[in-house]
């Protein structure tokens, strides 16, 4: 997997490009000899926000490539160009591996490179590229997906960690974590790993739901029942849970498990309290119970989530 394309057109995102150019194409063969061989690969100059680039050779070069990435695109609302669907589709009909960084999933959902696979894409898009491609199987939880032959990530950040997923794949753990380091990033957060986003709260003054949501973020400590949201909300069980479907698509108990663990995630990145006092403050009652959770609904145990995330604020004690 010596050989990577960067397959670009007018209307990619900037960053996601930079961020693959500065894993695969700076100068490591200090560490691996030979490292990656970069080209870039586009129909002509090509505009990328303020920067004009110009590229190495043109579209039909990607399917002589081993690793084809395709940076994030834009406007998602636009079609990609059929020229770029078209030798994406080529370079993986030829046998490349072909990753896409935040929102270029698109590009190889329109090449039908994911049809019958689970991808995932930014969070914020995942709802439409879903309806879009309806035999995509999107998941908006992940950071990344790996379905060998062909890689999604989601957004920004997200994009590094799979680029460190493709070279851990390729020169192995020790290699990919040296990179890690020289770029100042987490060496390794794995795919199954939740993208970071908060639930929204109904805002609408007149919403069933509008008082209930905070009074029960206000007291995750405590441990609440559906009855308790359903008295607190003067209504049924059964219709507060289709309202809870229709608001937050999920059902009373399991919001409130997810904001547990929010609050839980929010107390490590911004204090120095213990597990066992985060554990109890979230109303999961103690550190193993908070574990448990923590690791299944975000990937990593709650220290490693912290040592990656927590801000520089001082304990609170």
């Amino acid at each position: 997997m010596d050989s990577v394309a960067l397959a670009i057109t007018d209307g990619m995102l900037h960053f996601e490009l930079t961020i693959a150019y500065e894993v695969f194409g700076a100068d490591l063969t200090h560490l691996v000899d030979p490292w990656y061989d970069v080209t870039l690969c586009g129909p002509g100059p090509i505009r990328v926000g303020r920067f004009l680039l110009e590229p190495d050779a043109g579209l039909d070069q990607l399917p002589y490539a081993d690793t084809v990435i395709v940076p994030g695109w834009a406007d998602v609302d636009q079609a990609p160009p059929a020229e770029l669907v078209d030798a994406v589709r080529a370079a993986h009909e030829a046998g490349a591996r072909v990753a896409s960084l935040c929102t270029g999933a698109f590009v190889l959902a329109a090449a039908g490179l994911l049809d019958g696979r689970r991808a995932t894409t930014h969070w914020a898009h995942t709802d439409v590229l879903a309806a879009r491609h309806p035999h995509v199987e999107v998941d908006p939880d992940v950071l990344y997906v790996d379905n060998g032959s062909v890689l999604t990530s989601a957004g920004k950040a997200a994009s590094m960690d799979l680029c460190l997923h493709l070279v851990r794949l390729d020169h192995g753990p020790a290699i990919a974590n040296t990179v890690a380091r020289r770029l100042v990033v987490p060496p390794h957060r794995a795919g199954g790993q939740a993208q970071f986003v908060t639930a929204p709260v109904p805002v609408r003054d007149d919403h069933p739901l509008a008082e209930l949501l905070p009074w029960a973020i206000e007291r995750l400590d405590r441990a609440l029942t559906v009855e308790d949201l359903a008295r607190r909300a003067n209504m049924s069980s059964r219709h507060l849970g289709r309202h809870f479907r229709a608001v937050t698509g999920t059902t009373p108990l399991q919001w409130l498990h997810n904001q547990r663990i929010r609050r839980a995630q929010e107390l490590l990145e911004a204090t120095g309290d213990s597990v066992d006092a985060i554990a109890e403050a979230v109303g999961m009652g103690t550190a193993t119970t908070l574990r448990r959770h923590f690791n299944r609904t975000i990937g990593v145990p709650p220290d490693a989530y912290r040592r990656t995330f927590r801000s520089a604020r001082p304990s609170t004690g």
